[in-house]
């Protein structure tokens, strides 16, 4: 079991969307991240150096939701992922985005997707 560190229910507005409407105005995008990675000697130490500065996390899915534009969910996640496995010493990570205002034709809660990436070699 690795240790994991977790942003969950980052509420960040973005005009992500298939549709030209989705693109017109912002609408809310959760977001929960994991990153994988020994946490042991940060709990040993206490040395923010040896862990990840989760407003750094913070900032950089901010950045991706709210300054770009996908079509997709999925390439939401993908960003995100990406940008996080080149930025911090994570071994993984976990992104989870959920669309709560998308319209289906009925109630539910949200649509969304979640994505595992694992850093190469």
């Amino acid at each position: 079991m690795s240790d994991r560190i977790v942003l969950e229910g980052m509420v960040l507005d973005g005009t992500h969307g298939v549709y030209e409407e989705e693109h017109l105005s912002t609408q809310p995008f959760e977001v929960d991240v994991e990153l994988a990675l020994n946490l042991q000697p940060a709990g040993i130490s206490d040395d923010l150096a040896l862990t990840i500065d989760y407003s750094r996390v913070y900032d950089v899915c901010r950045q991706i939701v709210e300054s770009t534009r996908f079509n997709l969910i999925e390439a939401l996640a993908e960003a995100i992922a990406q940008e996080l496995l080149a930025g911090f010493p994570a071994d993984e990570v976990a992104v989870r985005v959920r669309k709560p205002a998308v319209k289906l034709g009925g109630p539910f809660r949200s649509a969304g997707i979640e994505i595992h990436r694992r850093r190469s070699g």
